[in-house]
């Protein structure tokens, strides 16, 4: 059974490494599609706040729908309000793209802030003297906070760049990857 396995699994080795060039090529793409998000990262960041109004407008839609079909008394008033100001925001949203752009950076800014802090307190609290890195880990945690706040200091120009910026570098690091898994199964 185990020879029966063995030869199952060079077999799609084989029909893998056979598919390379598909690998290559979706990298390719992938990293040619991050050059374009990097150099107009301000369209990028606006259809992003666009499709994000959109998708929050559909979804407080099917909140309205689902507080007038399927709710009790109490939850569908929930249901009904949330439903109400989802697409309130998202059709605002759509609207005005770049204060929604603005508006999701502030939110990005909150996280980034918290993310620091909490790093900080962990850090001091769980591993200061038992972790030999934890100075780096604290100056990762300070720059956090850092960063957040000469965000927040310049709202709201980061708006307009931020969320174009962390889509080419995803972009960027997901064609990486499959050119060189591309590569890798190329050679091997």
């Amino acid at each position: 059974m185990s020879d029966a396995r063995g030869t199952v699994d060079r077999s799609t080795a084989t029909d893998l490494n056979a598919r390379w060039p598909w690998f290559v090529a979706l990298g390719i793409g992938l990293l040619a599609l991050s050059v374009v998000a990097w150099v107009d990262s301000v369209a990028v960041t606006v259809v992003s706040a666009i499709v994000i109004g959109g998708s929050l407008a559909a979804g407080g839609v099917f909140h309205i729908w689902h507080s007038l079909v399927a709710g009790n008394r109490y939850g569908a008033a929930l249901s009904l309000c949330s439903g109400i100001l989802y697409t309130i925001g998202g059709l605002l949203t759509m609207r005005e793209p770049v204060h929604g752009a603005a508006v999701l950076t502030l939110l990005l800014v909150i996280t980034i802030v918290t993310g620091g802090i909490l790093r900080i307190a962990a850090i001091l609290r769980l591993s200061y003297g038992r972790v030999r890195a934890w100075p780096l880990l604290l100056l990762g945690g300070i720059a956090s906070i850092v960063i957040g706040a000469l965000m927040y200091i310049s709202l709201p120009w980061p708006g307009l760049w931020v969320i174009g910026v962390l889509i080419a570098v995803e972009l960027f690091i997901q064609g990486s990857g499959w050119f060189y898994i591309g590569l890798a199964l190329r050679a091997g």
